[in-house]
C-alpha cells in the first residue's frame, strides 16, 4: 500500500532533480517522510525519469546499486537497488567531467552488459542473462548522492535514482561465452596508482546476477529489460572520491580500460 499521494511524489521528484541539476545537497527525504516505502521511493524515481523524458532526455541504460554483499549487509537489504541512466549522464571514454557540476562525486568500476534479447522476470537467472547478452565492456560510474555527506537510507537513495550522475564505457567488447565473469580481475587507478582491486564475483557472486535481479524487479512491475539495453551491474570495488585534477582509469581483464579526467 502506498503512503504518498501523487502531489507529494511530484514534489519530492522535483526537489531531488533540482538538487541534481544545480549541484545542491539536501537532507534525506525520509527525514520529512519517515514512513516512505520502497515502492513510494521507486515512484519518486519514476517521476524524475518522466520529468527528464518530458524535457527531451533519452534513457540510455539501467543500473544496479548496492550489489556487493558487504554493502547489502551495511544497508540491511537482501537485494540490490535499481536506477536509470539518462543521455546527459554519458561521458565519452577519456572525456572530461566538470566537478563543479557535482556535489561530492565518487567513482566505481563496473562490468557493463549490453543485451541482444529482452529479459523479463520473474525467474530470470544468471544463465538467462548470459544467453541474452550481446557483449560486456569495461565501465566507470560516477555516483553523486544528493544527500548531505553521502548519508542516506534505502528509500531515500532509491528515490534519488540510486545516486546516478555520470558514466563511461570503453575498452574492448567481450562475449560472455568466452569469459568467466566471476574471475575477471578489475583494477581502479587514480592518478596512475592502484586504489582498489577486486574480481567480478564481488558483485553478487556473479555480475550477471545483478542483471537478473534487475529483470526480476522490473518483471514484478510488468516491465522488462529491452534488447539493446546497456546495464551497469554495480560497483566491483568500493567507491573512491575524486576532485579536479584527478585522472581515473578502470582496467578489466580481457576487456581493456576506460578512463575519465576531472576538471
Amino acid at each position: 500500500m502506498s503512503a504518498l499521494d501523487l502531489a507529494t511524489v511530484a514534489r519530492l521528484a522535483e526537489h531531488l532533480e533540482d538538487c541534481e541539476l544545480h549541484a545542491r545537497d539536501t537532507v534525506k527525504i525520509t527525514d520529512g517522510h519517515p514512513g516512505l516505502t520502497l515502492d513510494d521511493a521507486y515512484r519518486v524515481q519514476e517521476e524524475i525519469r518522466r520529468r527528464k523524458v518530458e524535457r527531451g532526455a533519452r534513457v540510455v541504460g539501467l543500473k544496479a546499486g548496492l550489489t556487493s554483499h558487504a554493502k547489502m549487509k551495511q544497508m540491511n537489504v537482501t537485494s540490490p537497488v535499481f536506477g536509470f541512466l539518462a543521455d546527459a549522464f554519458a561521458v565519452p571514454d577519456g572525456g572530461e567531467v566538470k566537478v563543479a557540476e557535482l556535489i561530492h562525486p565518487k567513482v566505481e568500476p563496473e562490468i557493463a552488459f549490453v543485451t541482444r534479447a529482452p529479459l523479463r522476470g520473474p525467474g530470470c537467472h544468471v544463465a538467462s542473462v548470459l544467453a541474452a547478452t550481446d557483449f560486456v565492456v569495461a565501465g566507470l560510474e560516477l555516483i553523486d548522492s544528493r544527500y548531505r555527506d553521502f548519508k542516506f537510507d534505502l528509500p531515500s537513495v532509491v528515490a534519488d535514482n540510486c545516486s546516478s550522475s555520470r558514466f563511461a564505457v570503453g575498452g574492448r567488447m567481450g562475449r560472455p561465452g568466452d569469459l568467466d565473469l566471476r574471475t575477471l580481475g578489475v583494477v581502479l587507478e587514480k592518478n596512475g596508482e592502484t586504489v582498489a582491486l577486486a574480481a567480478g564475483a564481488a558483485v553478487l557472486g556473479h555480475p550477471a546476477a545483478a542483471v537478473a535481479a534487475l529483470a526480476n524487479h522490473l518483471g514484478a512491475r510488468g516491465q522488462e529489460i529491452p534488447a539493446g539495453t546497456l546495464i551497469l551491474s554495480g560497483g566491483v570495488t568500493e567507491a573512491i572520491p575524486v576532485k579536479p585534477g584527478d585522472h581515473v582509469a578502470v582496467h578489466v581483464q580481457h576487456l581493456g580500460a576506460v578512463s575519465l579526467r576531472f576538471v
